[in-house]
């Protein structure tokens, strides 16, 4: 017999975040989170997002042994802003069982019937800085700390209790050889000149923290038309510095201004933690932290997290500029490869950024839809 519990407590929501521990013990390809990384995200009284939305966890028991674990949540900002009657789910993880998947679900469809919404996505975060999709191809690939995990048997459960592809995303990666300088170099000093733009690199951390509002309000506007686009608030800008900012190494974010000082492009760049995490398997100390803090200082493998430019200067060469100072900056500290996160399958402009890199997709992903 399955039985559903409420996770409330942080005794309740840890064992609700270290279900996927004993599920993935021993695979070679799943990244654990930080524990307490986790439990801030579902902290109502730390994270941000619980000012415009609302969620609730969820684990799944059979003979008093966890088998199954979800989150359940709307984004009001999504509903009542952009009239998308959705409810979403997330952190979804499930033995190889259709009934308990079933079970679970089950959840989502009564706080969207409850609420009068009209149809289900997921798996998705609450924000589109969280993690999103359940992947379909890629299993033998090494996750990242951005992206969830999952066994193939996943999509399956859901195209056989009646679900839709929703959203398709797609991962890349190339070797950091693949970014021949001819490719930009000369662009690069075109859209300068004609543009008069300047580059902006950093050596601290104190010294990007006076741009990154100005990051995220270039954010917004650059992914404004995006579909399920739901920009980042003020308090959750200051939430993402604390959160993000510490993991990033400050020569690897980009910014481009113009003659004004008008942020007119950025982009962020992140060492892989991937095999770091691995190691600190989901705690900090006493150890975990020296494996990260390792992996900051001399990883040879970069994940491209986020790349915005301002509409008036989209298609018109700028990346050119950010590509010239990574290159300088990746052959300085011997970087080998370079990863992209999922980005939405459909948007042929990001993806022809990189066409001279001949990257390769090495991941895809999806978001399922049903109807209530």
């Amino acid at each position: 017999m399955i039985t559903i519990q409420e996770a409330k407590t942080k005794k309740e929501l840890t064992e609700f975040i270290k279900f996927p521990f004993s599920l993935y013990k021993d695979n070679p390809y799943w990244v654990p989170p930080l524990i307490s990384d986790e439990l801030e995200t579902f902290d109502k009284n730390k994270n941000p997002a619980f000012n415009s939305a609302e969620a609730t966890f969820y684990v799944a028991y059979r003979n008093n042994t966890i088998v199954g674990r979800i989150a359940v949540i709307i984004n009001w900002d999504e509903v009542n802003h952009q009239q998308k009657k959705k409810v979403r789910f997330g952190w979804f993880d499930v033995i190889d069982d259709i009934e308990v998947t079933k079970a679970l679900l089950e959840k989502v469809y009564e706080l969207g019937q409850k609420n009068n919404l009209e149809y289900v996505e997921g798996p998705m975060g609450f924000s589109n800085l969280d993690k999103v999709g359940v992947l379909t191809e890629g299993f033998d690939e090494l996750g990242t700390m951005i992206t969830w995990y999952n066994f193939p048997y996943y999509a399956t459960h859901f195209e056989e209790l009646g679900y839709s592809t929703e959203k398709e995303y797609v991962e890349n990666k190339f070797p950091f050889a693949n970014a021949k300088p001819e490719f930009f170099e000369k662009i690069n000093e075109l859209v300068k000149k004609r543009y008069q733009l300047k580059p902006i690199n950093f050596k601290s951390a104190k010294d990007v923290m006076p741009y990154v509002d100005k990051m995220f309000d270039l954010f917004n506007e650059s992914y404004a038309k995006l579909s399920s686009f739901v920009a980042i608030s003020d308090v959750q800008k200051e939430y993402f510095k604390k959160k993000y900012i510490s993991f990033i190494n400050p020569e690897y974010i980009k910014y481009v201004e113009d003659k004004d000082g008008k942020l007119v492009a950025f982009a962020i760049v992140m060492p892989s933690f991937s095999k770091a995490l691995q190691k600190a398997n989901g705690k900090l100390f006493p150890f975990g932290f020296l494996h990260l803090l390792k992996a900051k200082r001399s990883s040879k493998d970069v994940l491209f997290y986020l790349i915005g430019v301002h509409p008036d200067y989209q298609n018109k060469g700028v990346t050119a500029v950010i590509f010239n100072e990574y290159h300088k900056t990746f052959t300085e500290n011997g970087v080998e490869n370079c990863f992209r996160t999922p980005e939405l399958a459909d948007n042929i402009a990001i993806q022809l950024i990189w066409k001279n890199f001949n990257p390769v997709i090495h991941c895809r992903r999806k978001t399922f839809r049903k109807s209530l």
